[in-house]
This record gives structure tokens, sequence and C-alpha cells, in this order.
């Protein structure tokens, strides 16, 4: 064991509360930095981040469990950043490398470090496949201070020497067990074997399998372990899943504000709070909310006292229906009546979660809570179902038909209040006038369209798209078990309709299944969950896929590399019987 001062390495909010208070300024980061998450709107560190950063910046190796939306990216960028301005070095030399299982989450990765190192000078390379090798390999020769990169791609640049990594200062791997899932495992390893020892290194993974606690043991010395959400709360879990009706629903980035907008008009609350991740988006929702015709106020860390009293106020006597807040300006909100809690973006804890729902189902009453999630954090609702023992709802955003159809039932609910009030004896004179020359349904339904337009309709509001939530993509077990054929394990049956493709390139060629799956994903933008069985052989390899995609993905694959290399692909008649 180590003689260094003990860490926190658990995620309660107990732990971590003294530097959440404390915001970015109490974990000791450079000022740029400070400067630069003030500007993206930051308000506090995630407890992965509180928890993973003092230990990375004292050169400690971390192995953290943490899923996607947790603020990990921050977790290690952090740090990597600061080392690098404190230590400065050969500015040739790659300082930082951080190895993610796909392009995808390499340029945003890339681009995440990029913004918090404004100011700092930091160059800053996104590595994968499917790219000009050209442009990665004038960039490497140019100097770059951090490389982020598929596994694949960053194995080719080292074996070419493009890829230096003699003087790593800190390697990251984030996502660690869906590397391991797509068969990077070999990869993985001989990247690592390149870098210097003695280096400090971070393991971020959603899972710890028997492989992530191999791989740990290997290459981890003495690691500050973070399993965030080790100890739980008996209470909120009983709150979260009991009174509280709980829907999510998944929608597209650029669609979010519309869902919300139009769930808003279906639930009709009377009393809500919208929780946002950061002031921007405070600011941004809580404005366009109110050219929207809603009574909206914001509130954040960058208001003053006196300026959280006046929302508060006004939000108590309900000249605000609607309070856009992030999770730091709604602590110790005292507030009775709330109808709804709307997760604008899943938060990054459950804990948050169950928080942030218990501001509703007060003093017995029940209540709604409500979340917006992208396809890409379904496994922050899950783990939030694990917390709460219950399943959250999942819904499709409404339609403009719904809409209508909803507008329709608040008109005829006026109405019906309008008509027990009494008082209507001055109209009933325009009413006998018209019944005269109109039939008396005829009267009522022009009323009814009149009162419903002024009250406001959808008019020709768009559809908002619908969005499927990705599956697990296949996992895959090592030839050793498979008698030599490389085969997918996967929870599906083999995919109706599917034609084999003919790759001619197989394990001579060391051709993976993750060389398949990545350029199939990647350059022909199939799904993961539309790619069935892959076989290797010796000189060959044979992929499913739909037999309508089947065209799309030979000329995808006939335009780019496998292993370095262009390969023949065509279709396979007839596909190989299985047994």
């Amino acid at each position: 064991m180590s003689d260094e001062p003990e860490i926190p390495t658990t995620s309660d909010s107990s732990d971590a509360s003294g530097l959440l208070d404390g915001g970015f300024s109490s974990l000791g980061l450079d000022p740029r930095l400070l400067t630069a998450l003030s500007s993206l709107g930051y308000e506090e560190p995630t407890p992965i981040q509180v928890q993973a950063i003092p230990p990375l910046l004292a050169g400690r190796d971390v192995l953290a469990q943490a899923a996607t939306g947790t603020g990990k990216t921050a977790a290690f960028a952090l740090p990597m950043l600061n080392r690098l301005i404190l230590e400065g070095g050969d500015r040739k030399a790659v300082f930082g490398l951080v190895l993610v299982p796909t392009r995808e989450l390499a340029m945003q990765v890339a681009e995440a470090v990029h913004r918090y190192g404004r100011g700092t000078g930091v160059r800053v390379l996104a590595v994968y496949g499917g790219s000009s090798m050209g442009l990665q390999l004038r960039e490497l020769a140019r100097g770059v201070d951090i490389v982020v990169a598929t596994p694949g791609r960053a194995l080719d640049h080292v074996k070419r020497g493009t890829l230096k990594l003699s003087g790593v200062k800190l390697v990251i791997l984030d996502e660690a067990d869906e590397m391991l899932d797509m068969g990077f495992a070999e990869d993985l390893e001989a990247i690592l074997d390149a870098t210097p020892e003695g280096h400090p290194m971070a393991l971020f993974s959603a899972t710890f399998p028997s492989r992530i606690a191999g791989l740990a043991g290997r290459r981890l010395t003495s690691p500050v372990e973070l399993r965030l959400g080790a100890n739980r709360e008996a209470g909120a879990k009983e709150d979260a899943g009991g009174r509280v009706k709980q829907t999510a629903y998944v929608v597209p980035r650029a669609h979010k504000l519309a869902a919300l907008s139009r769930i808003l008009d279906l639930e009709d609350p009377t009393s809500a709070i919208v929780f946002c991740r950061t002031r921007t988006e405070v600011d941004e929702i809580s404005e366009k909310l109110n050219a929207r015709g809603r009574r909206a106020e914001a509130l954040h860390g960058g208001f003053t006292q006196d300026q959280r009293d006046r929302v508060m106020k006004r939000f108590r006597a309900g000249a605000a229906d609607l309070l856009i807040a992030t999770d730091v300006a709604a602590r110790g909100l005292d507030v009775e009546q709330i109808s709804h809690v709307f997760n604008y973006d899943v938060p990054s804890e459950a804990e948050a979660y169950v928080h942030r729902i218990g501001r509703t189902a007060r003093a017995g009453r029940a209540g709604t809570a409500i979340t917006l999630f992208e396809p890409r954090e379904q496994w922050l609702l899950a783990n939030v179902e694990r917390l709460t023992k219950k399943k959250i709802e999942r819904a499709t955003v409404p339609t403009v038909a719904d809409l209508k159809a909803r507008r329709l039932e608040l008109t005829r609910a006026s109405l019906r209040e309008t008509i027990l009030g009494g008082g209507l004896e001055t109209f009933r004179v325009a009413v006998d006038s018209l019944a005269d020359e109109f039939d008396i349904l005829d009267v009522a339904a022009a009323g009814v369209k009149l009162a419903h337009e002024a009250a406001g309709s959808p008019g020709e509001e768009e559809e908002i798209p619908s969005v499927q939530v990705p599956q697990d993509r296949p996992r895959f077990v090592p030839r050793s078990e498979t008698g030599g054929m490389t085969r997918p394990v996967r929870r599906t049956p083999r995919l109706p309709g599917a034609v084999s493709l003919f790759i001619g390139a197989g394990r001579d060629a060391g051709v993976r299944p993750a060389d398949l799956f990545g350029a199939i994903t990647n350059e022909a933008k199939l799904p993961s969950k539309a790619i069935g069985a892959i076989e290797i052989a010796d000189r060959f390899s044979l992929v499913e896929v739909p037999g309508e995609s089947a065209d799309a993905v030979i000329e995808a694959l006939r335009r780019t590399t496998l292993r370095g290399r262009k390969v023949l692909v065509r279709r396979e008649r007839p596909a190989p019987p299985r047994r």
C-alpha cells in the first residue's frame, strides 16, 4: 500500500461535499483552466471529477467506474492539461494519450480537451480510422501534445513509427470495457507496451468484469479505486420509487427544446422545476420558453443572493410557472407545491436524480418526473433504475396531433368552467340572434373555435423525429474458445433478410472482428445493431448485413482500407449454411 494521504474512493455526497461547495477552484487547477470552465458555463464539479482529479494531479493511478454522461471526460482531461502546463517539456513529444473505442468518441473527447485547454496553446489531435492518414501524419510530424485515438489506428501509427510514445506522461483508457468487447485487447496491450514504465494511468469503465480487473492488475500500480454509487440511502429510494410518476422521452439533441415545450403543453404543470447542467443552458432555455409564452424564471450560480431571493419570491407567489435551474442553484429550495420536475438532461449521478425528483410529491402528494435523454444517455437511466429499483417508463414524444387534441381538451375544460361559473346572460342575446339564422350546434362550434384559437394552437409546428436507443454492440470471444473461428456472441438471433458479404482479407492479414465492425459502422454508417454474424477465416472474412444495405456497405468498404490495404468486397453467393 502507498504511504500517500488517503483519497476518498466513493461518490457519496457527504464525502465530496467540501470540494463540491468549493467548485473547480478547490481542486487546484490552473487559473486558465478555471477561466475556460467558467466560459463554458460549468458551475461545479461532478462527483467523478471531485474524486479523480486530485489523484491524477498527484501522479496516482486511477481505476474508476463511470458511465457516459458522468463528466468523466473533464475528470481526466483537466488534470492532463494541468500537468502539461506545469511540466512543459519537449513540445515535439506526445505528453498525453487517450484511447477510446470509436471515432465518434475520439472526436468528441478531442473537442472537449481543446475547449478545456483554450488559452493554454495545447495541441490536440484525434486519430481514428476512416480519416486521412496523410493529414494525421503531417500533424504528428509537426508535434502534438495530446493524442485521442482509437486503438486500431493508434497501433498503425506506432508500428509506422509516426506515433512515438516514449515521452508519454499520462495514459487514459476511456470506456475500457467497450474496447475489450470490440476485440481491441491485443491492440491495447501492444500500445501500452510502447509507453514508458512508471507513467500514471487511468482506466475508466462503465462496468468492472473480470477482464477489466485483469487489465488493471497488469497495468495499474496501487490505483485509487472510484466505484461511484457505492452507498445509497434507502429513504431516497422509497421516495423516488413511490409517489412520483417517472417518464423518460428519448429525444435528439437538436430537438430537445421543442420536445420540452410540447411536453409542457400536454402536462400543463401548475408549478415545475426544469433542471439543467450548466448556467448557459439555463439562460438559453428560460429565454426561449418565455419567447414561446411561458412564464419562466432562471436561477443559477451566476446570480447574486438578492437576485435569487427575487426569483424565488416570484416563483412562490405564482408569478412564474417554471423555474429553470442548475443543481447548485436549487440546493436548499423550500417550495411545497411542485407538481412536476423536468430533467433536461439525465443527471450525472443517480443520487442527483433522486434528489431532484424529491422536489415534487411533498406532503403525501403525487408528483411527476419527466426526463429527456439522448440515446447515449440510456446507461445513466439504467443506473437510476438500479438505485430506485423502479422501471422508468419510456415514452414517445407527443406528435402534433397529440398536441392539438390536448389543447382542444383544455379549451373544452375552460368552456365547462365558464358555463358552471354562470354570468352568461349578457351573451345569450348574441346566441339567440345567430340561432335564428344558423344551427345552434354550428354557433356553439364557432364559439369553441374562437376560444381555442385565442388560447393558441400548434399551427404548422413540425414533427419531432423519432430516434432509436442503440442496443448492445455484439460481443466477441477469443478464437481459442471457438475452435479457430471467430464468431460473435449475440443476444438476438440471426438478422432476418440478411445477406453475407465476402471480404478478401482474413486472419493472415491481421483482420479482427473489431476491424470489420468499426469499418462498417464508421464508413457505411450502419447502426451497430444491424450487423449480424462475423466469421474470419485465414484468407477471407464473411459479414452479415441487412439486404437493403448491402450495396451501400460494399461501396463504402471498397473506398476504405482494412489493416492498411484495399481489399475485395462482394456479395457471397450462396451464404454458407449454419449448423
